[in-house]
C-alpha cells in the first residue's frame, strides 16, 4: 500500500508496533527539488526557475554495463521567494531547510513516528549522503554528492542564506556531516545506533575537484528500537574466500571463573566452516538508475540484505520516503508485505505502475 501525502501525517495512520523493519533513503539535505511546490502570488505564468546550471561532462564510462553516469541540464530554483516574480514558495518536502539543524529536526520528527510503528524487535536501515557548504558571490550552493545522477540537483540562487550557514558553524567548503548529525540526533531521541555501513560505489559521479578525493561512498545506519532485536545474520552471509579460521583455546583470554583454575576456554572455535563468512560493513553496490523516474532511486541490491536480515517472510516493511518503490519491489520479491509513504502523487503513480508490472498485483494508493 502507498500512502500519499506528507509522511509526518500519513505515518500517524499506521498502528503501533505493526512494522518489523524500515528501509529508507530520505531526501538529502539541499541536494534535490522533488517538484512538490506550489506558489502564492507573483506571476501565474512564471516558471519560478533561475538560470541553467553548468553540467559536468560524462567521464565515468562503465563499458559493458550500460550504466554510464550521466548528468542532465538543470536550472537553479528559488527555495523561498521567486527571484523573478516575487511569488512565495509553499512546499512541505523535506530537504530544503535553511540549516542542517532544521533538517535534522524534521528527520527526528519523521523517525519518531517510525519508532512508534516498529515492533520492539524491529530495525531501521537509514541511507544518507553528505553535502558541502559552499558560499560564493554572496550565494550558497550545496555540493551535490549523490552518485547516480538521476535526480534534479539543487541550484545555487536563493537556495541557502550564507548567514544561516555561518550561524550553524559552517565555513565555505566545509563537509556538513549530515549523516552523522542525523544519526546522533536519532540516538539522542531513543534509538540504538548499532552500526554504520559504508555503501561503496564503484561508479561514483565524477567531480571536478582537485583539493580532495572524489566521493565514492554513502552511509547506511542500522538503528534498533531495543537493545535486542531481530537480525538474521545467516540470511546475508557472504562467500568466504579463505579457509575456515580456527582460534586456539589458549588465545581466548581470561574467564570469569579464573579463580577456580579454569584460565582458558575449553576447546577451539571455528569460523567459516560452511564456506561462508559474516557480512562485512562495506557493501560494494553499483548505482543503477531506474529509467522510469528522473529522481534518485535505491539499487535493489543495496536494499536486499537490509530486508533479509531485518525481517522474516510475511513481515511488513516500511519505507516513509517511497519514491520509485524499490523497497516495496524487493520486499515483494522476498515474500514480505510493505507500506510506502510518498509526498508526490506523480512519483506514487510511477511506483504503482512499476510494482504492478513486476507482480501483476494491484498496489493500493491511499
Amino acid at each position: 500500500m502507498i500512502l500519499i501525502g506528507d509522511n509526518r501525517q500519513t505515518l500517524t495512520t499506521i498502528p503501533d508496533q505493526s512494522i518489523q523493519c524500515c528501509v529508507t533513503s530520505p531526501p538529502y539535505w539541499g541536494l534535490r527539488d522533488y517538484g512538490t511546490a506550489t506558489w502564492d502570488g507573483g506571476d501565474p505564468s512564471c516558471d519560478h526557475q533561475g538560470k541553467p546550471m553548468a553540467t559536468r561532462a560524462n567521464v565515468n564510462k562503465n563499458t559493458g554495463t550500460g550504466n554510464d553516469v550521466k548528468n542532465t541540464e538543470v536550472r537553479e530554483f528559488y527555495k523561498d521567494i521567486c527571484g523573478k516574480c516575487g511569488a512565495k514558495r509553499i512546499d512541505s518536502q523535506i530537504g530544503l531547510e535553511q540549516t542542517p539543524d532544521e533538517y535534522v529536526e524534521q528527520m527526528v520528527a519523521v523517525f519518531r513516528q517510525v519508532h512508534r510503528v516498529l515492533r520492539d524487535d524491529g530495525t531501521l536501515w537509514l541511507n544518507l549522503g553528505d553535502s558541502y557548504s559552499a558560499m560564493r558571490d554572496s550565494k550558497a550552493t550545496p555540493d551535490t554528492l549523490r552518485g547516480d545522477g538521476t535526480g534534479t540537483a539543487v541550484g545555487s540562487a536563493a537556495n541557502r542564506n550564507p548567514a544561516n550557514l555561518r550561524a550553524a558553524g559552517l565555513k565555505h567548503k566545509d563537509l556538513v556531516g549530515i549523516p552523522w548529525r542525523v544519526a546522533f540526533a536519532l540516538q539522542a531521541d531513543g534509538w540504538y545506533l548499532r552500526q554504520d555501513i559504508i555503501w561503496h560505489k564503484p561508479n561514483p559521479m565524477p567531480e571536478s575537484v582537485t583539493d580532495r578525493c572524489t566521493k565514492a561512498h554513502e552511509y547506511i545506519f542500522l538503528l534498533s528500537k531495543s537493545a535486542k532485536y531481530y537480525f538474521d545474520h545467516e540470511a546475508i552471509k557472504e562467500e568466504a574466500k579463505t579457509p575456515p579460521a580456527v582460534r586456539d583455546k589458549h588465545g581466548e583470554g581470561y574467564q570469569a571463573d579464573y579463580a577456580k583454575g579454569d584460565r582458558f576456554s575449553a576447546g577451539e572455535r571455528t569460523w567459516g566452516a560452511d564456506g561462508r563468512k559474516n557480512k562485512r560493513s562495506v557493501w560494494t553496490v553499483t548505482t543503477r538508475p531506474f529509467r522510469g523516474a528522473h529522481f534518485a532511486t535505491f539499487p535493489p541490491q543495496l536494499i536486499e540484505p537490509c530486508i533479509l536480515a531485518g525481517s522474516k517472510e510475511g513481515d511488513t516493511i516500511l519505507d516513509p520516503f517511497f519514491g520509485a518503490g524499490t523497497t516495496g519491489l524487493v520486499a515483494q520479491r522476498h515474500n514480505r508485505k510493505w507500506i510506502g509513504c510518498e509526498l508526490n502523487p506523480d512519483y506514487a503513480a510511477i511506483a504503482q505502475q512499476r510494482l504492478n508490472e513486476e507482480t501483476n498485483l494491484f498496489t493500493n494508493l491511499s
